[in-house]
């Protein structure tokens, strides 16, 4: 299924100037682009209608409106990267768009075609590629969806929002990529078998961030969440997947099912794979990894996501006892993946699994 966009651009964009001077130093999803895309679904109409690329703006929504009570929401996270000819890629977009539908159906709610998915980023990165910054920077796109219809009963909606708004964020870390230290939960589990843990639902963040805050009274920069049967075995970071280094050169990465399938994270085992490295997707405890750092058999740990790539690991705290990973530095294999990544994500290096869609 395509769709024709509407495009109707916003009437008073931001100046120039202060376009400029915002883009100096935007952070991360702080400042936002001018243009917003919309796509409605409607049972009652028939599916999905009326898409547009518009000004962006607040949405109306009635008090009683479906998200709001029962939070049926998903949304994904991708970049747009500027290329040295001044071109722009897009990084396996096709991906999200898969894993959007995926999330789409574990939450009940309508699955946008993935071909309008990958339309609606793409006319949000040409209607506002003066809001991509230089350098490092890139434009963080964020599609979601929420459930429009006012009602009250726990159903799903007949009706939702698909929506694109986007963000230009600077280089995630100032200076190279520092060490992050990591806090263990052991009150709070991110998510169990058969539920939501494996799709990107706004739920699942909210109920990161009790677990989040605990990490940082430790003094730690991020949490690291176990398994919720024995408590043992590494899942996911608060919002990143993990990756252990051992000294044969293999890496071992938590087992998919109550994770996030990470887009960076696949990238990451096939580029390794690529390279003639052994990864093994499965279980990994908290004692191993402890005993591993200490015997000098695990050279590194790391984690992984669109926002950041690449952050290596250099301490983990908890209850029984911090622990530091090869001395708190990032590694060559971290930083060896993440250039690779960086540099196909910006075309600088030649792209042998046709992961870049060049948008222009």
């Amino acid at each position: 299924m395509s769709m024709k966009f509407d495009i109707q651009p916003a009437s008073n964009p931001t100046p120039e100037k202060d376009r400029v001077a915002k883009l100096v130093d935007p952070g991360f999803g702080r400042v936002f682009t001018d243009h917003m895309a919309i796509v409605r679904y409607s049972q009652a109409k028939g599916g999905w209608y009326e898409a547009r690329i518009e000004a962006r703006a607040n949405f109306q929504l009635d008090p009683a409106g479906a998200v709001l009570h029962y939070a049926q929401e998903i949304f994904e996270g991708l970049k747009a990267y500027k290329r040295d000819d001044g071109g722009v890629n897009l990084f396996r977009p096709d991906a999200n768009a898969r894993r959007f539908r995926d999330s789409a159906d574990r939450m009940a709610m309508a699955q946008l075609p993935e071909d309008v998915f990958i339309e609606a980023v793409e006319q949000v990165v040409r209607i506002d590629r003066a809001w991509m910054p230089g350098g490092e920077g890139s434009l963080y796109l964020r599609p979601f969806m929420i459930a429009s219809e006012t009602f009250l009963g726990v159903k799903p909606s007949s009706e939702y929002i698909f929506a694109v708004i986007a963000s230009p964020v600077g280089s995630y870390f100032k200076g190279g990529p520092a060490p992050v230290s990591i806090w263990v939960s052991e009150n709070y589990t991110r998510a169990a078998v058969g539920g939501t843990g494996a799709v990107k639902c706004g739920g699942n963040y909210a109920a990161s961030l009790r677990a989040q805050a605990e990490a940082m009274q430790h003094g730690c920069d991020q949490v690291v969440f176990l398994d919720a049967i024995e408590r043992r075995y590494i899942e996911e970071l608060g919002g990143m997947n993990v990756f252990f280094v051992f000294d044969d050169g293999s890496l071992t990465t938590p087992p998919l099912g109550t994770i996030l399938p990470g887009i960076t994270r696949d990238s990451i085992i096939t580029l390794a794979r690529d390279a003639g490295k052994t990864v093994r997707e499965e279980p990994y405890s908290i004692e191993q990894w402890r005993k591993d750092a200490a015997s000098g058999r695990l050279k590194e740990a790391f984690a992984c996501g669109t926002a950041a790539v690449i952050s290596p690991i250099g301490k983990v705290r908890s209850v029984s006892g911090d622990f530091e990973i090869s001395g708190g530095v990032a590694g060559p294999v971290a930083m060896g993946l993440r250039k690779q990544l960086v540099d196909i994500q910006y075309g600088r290096t030649n792209d042998p699994r046709n992961w870049i869609r060049k948008v222009f």
